[in-house]
C-alpha cells in the first residue's frame, strides 16, 4: 500500500538564513516576533506534498535537538538604522532559546564594516563604464560567514546521515553549490522554501533546479499565526520590543497614559490581553494591530482619565477619589 503512512516520515531538519528571511518576509511587518518551530512544523512542512528520492510520498517530522538551526549575525550598534535594533534582536534570540531549548540553534556569524572605494554611476551618462566613473569612500556593511555556515551545516548532517531531508529556507544563490552536493552525494531529499510573500519574488533558478521540492512563499497569515508569546518566563524573562508592534507610537501612548491607573507596564498588558464589555468584548491587544483599534482603545483610556478627573472636581475636600480601573466593568 502506498501513501504517507507506508514508510517511516522523513528526519527533518530546517536551515534558515536570517539575514535573507528578515528582508524577504519581516521587515516593515509586525511579525518579526515569530515562533519559528511553530511556522514550519504546523504551516510550511504540512502544506508540502514530500516525496523521497524514489518518489514515495513521506510524512516530514522536524528532529528534536535541534530542530532548525537559524543562522544571523549580531546588529552592530554603529550600523543599525533603529535606536532599539541590537536589543531587539537580542531579545529575539534569547526567545527563541528559552521557548526552545536545544530545538532551535543559533549559529552566529558577524558584521564587517569597512571603508572601500566605490564607483558611482554618472547621472548624466549612466551608460559610462565603471572605469571612467567617478570614484568616491564609502562605508560597506556586510554580513560574513552565515551563507557558508548554513552551507556547510547541511552538507554535514546530510553527508553524515543525521537527516533524511534538508529544508533550506533562503534565495541566495550562494547556497547553490551545497544543494548541488547533498543530491550528488547522498539520498537526503532537499527542500527549499522561498522567504518572501506570494507573487513578491521569484524562485532562484540555480536553487529550484538542485531542489525535490519548492515552496515559492510565506504568507502574512502564516507568519502572523505564528508569533511567540508576549512574555517568556525565566529568570530574566524575553519581552517583545515595542517598537515590534503593527502601532508602535500609538501603543507606547496606551501605555503612558493607563501605566498611571494600572500600576505597571505589565498589569496594563494584562488588562489588554482579556475582552473587555466596554470595547465590545475585544481583547484591547488585538485591536492594538490596527491604526483604527489602537485609536479607539487610546480614546477609551482618554475618555476614562477625563471621567475620573471630573469625579475628583465634583468632590472636593474628600481627597482623591479613585474610580474603577479600565479592566474593571
Amino acid at each position: 500500500m502506498q501513501g504517507p503512512l507506508a514508510h517511516p516520515p522523513l528526519r527533518t531538519r530546517v536551515y534558515i538564513d536570517g539575514f535573507n528571511f528578515y528582508y524577504g518576509c519581516l521587515k516593515g511587518t509586525p511579525y518579526k516576533w515569530l515562533d519559528l518551530v511553530q511556522l514550519f512544523e504546523q504551516q510550511i512542512l504540512p502544506s508540502v506534498l514530500t516525496k523521497d528520492v524514489n518518489g514515495n510520498p513521506r510524512l516530514s517530522v522536524l528532529l528534536p535537538d535541534p530542530s532548525i538551526k537559524y543562522f544571523t549575525a549580531p546588529i552592530r550598534e554603529n550600523v543599525a538604522r533603529a535606536t532599539d535594533s541590537v536589543a531587539s534582536q537580542s531579545q529575539y534570540h534569547k526567545a527563541l532559546a528559552m521557548q526552545y531549548p536545544g530545538r532551535v540553534a543559533l549559529i552566529k556569524g558577524y558584521y564587517a564594516v569597512q571603508e572601500m572605494k566605490v564607483k558611482i554611476v554618472d547621472a548624466e551618462e549612466p551608460r559610462r563604464p565603471p572605469k571612467e566613473c567617478q570614484e568616491i569612500l564609502a562605508w560597506k556593511v556586510e554580513e560574513k560567514q552565515s551563507d557558508v555556515n548554513l552551507a556547510l551545516q547541511a552538507y554535514h548532517d546530510a553527508i553524515t546521515r543525521q537527516v533524511d531531508q534538508v529544508v533550506i529556507v533562503t534565495n541566495d544563490t550562494d547556497i547553490a553549490p551545497a544543494l548541488q552536493m547533498i543530491r550528488a552525494h547522498t539520498p537526503v531529499t532537499v527542500g527549499l522554501v522561498v522567504p518572501t510573500g506570494p507573487g513578491t519574488r521569484r524562485v532562484n533558478r540555480d536553487l529550484g533546479e538542485h531542489a525535490h521540492w519548492t515552496r515559492a512563499h510565506i504568507t502574512r497569515d502564516e507568519l502572523a499565526a505564528c508569533q511567540l508569546p508576549r512574555v517568556i518566563p525565566g529568570r530574566r524573562a524575553a519581552i517583545k520590543p515595542l517598537s515590534w508592534y503593527a502601532q508602535p507610537a500609538l501603543l507606547q501612548e496606551i501605555l503612558d497614559l493607563a501605566e498611571p491607573i494600572r500600576g505597571s507596564i505589565a498589569a496594563v498588558f494584562k488588562w489588554m490581553e482579556q475582552p473587555f464589555p466596554r470595547l465590545g468584548n475585544a481583547r484591547p491587544v488585538d485591536m492594538i494591530e490596527t491604526e483604527e483599534g489602537a485609536r479607539e482603545v487610546l480614546q477609551y483610556i482618554r475618555t476614562y482619565i477625563a471621567h475620573a478627573t471630573q469625579q475628583v472636581e465634583a468632590a472636593p475636600g474628600s481627597g482623591i477619589v479613585t474610580p474603577e480601573p479600565p479592566a474593571a466593568e
